[in-house]
């Protein structure tokens, strides 16, 4: 398991088992989550459960560690070590869950999976998100012009996906600031 290191910070990472994937896919249909991810058929929750290069957990959170939602990373055997945050669903909403799990996450990317590029893509529609990763230091690298299909309260269109990273020597320069906990 993972945690923060912040003793007050009611956080942690487990690795999904089988038994959660109701839960993952209940957390990813919710309708407050959808209109920012495309979600997943289950084998592919099962595979990425089972491959090597995938990282799936169960984000636990508050005094009990109730399940919040999931994270997903890949990319974890790259041989240019360039991690992604595939996809990062979380329950609750405006409670900082988010950022203390993208701060976690970070730094399992650099500390244990010895990541050089940490990167992700986000929908635009998903303004939360975006202002929430530039605020923790992600760089936008570009756009996917209107690369993804959207359903938002029956109207069809397109939206553009923004891809953004971090490089292992700008995480070690937030650390060095004071804006990141020591990976």
């Amino acid at each position: 398991m993972y945690s923060p290191t912040a003793p007050d910070l009611r956080l942690r990472l487990r690795p999904t088992m089988l038994s959660d994937l109701d839960f993952v896919i209940s957390v990813e249909t919710d309708a407050r989550n959808l209109p920012f991810i495309t979600p997943w058929e289950r084998p592919q929750h099962e595979a990425a459960v089972r491959i090597p290069d995938f990282r799936h957990f169960i984000v636990e959170a508050g005094a009990d560690y109730e399940r919040a939602g999931f994270v997903i990373l890949q990319g974890c055997r790259n041989q240019h070590r360039s991690v992604e945050l595939k996809r990062i669903v979380l329950q609750p909403k405006g409670q900082g869950l988010g950022r203390a799990c993208v701060r976690l996450l970070k730094r399992m990317a650099y500390r244990d999976l010895h990541a050089h590029r940490f990167w992700l893509d986000v929908k635009a529609l998903n303004t939360r998100a975006l202002a929430l990763y530039a605020s923790e230091g992600f760089v936008e690298e570009g756009r996917l012009r209107e690369s993804v299909r959207i359903s938002i309260d029956g109207a069809d269109g397109y939206d553009s996906l923004i891809v953004m990273s971090m490089l292992d020597r700008e995480f070690h320069a937030r650390v060095a600031l004071g804006l990141e906990a020591a990976a």
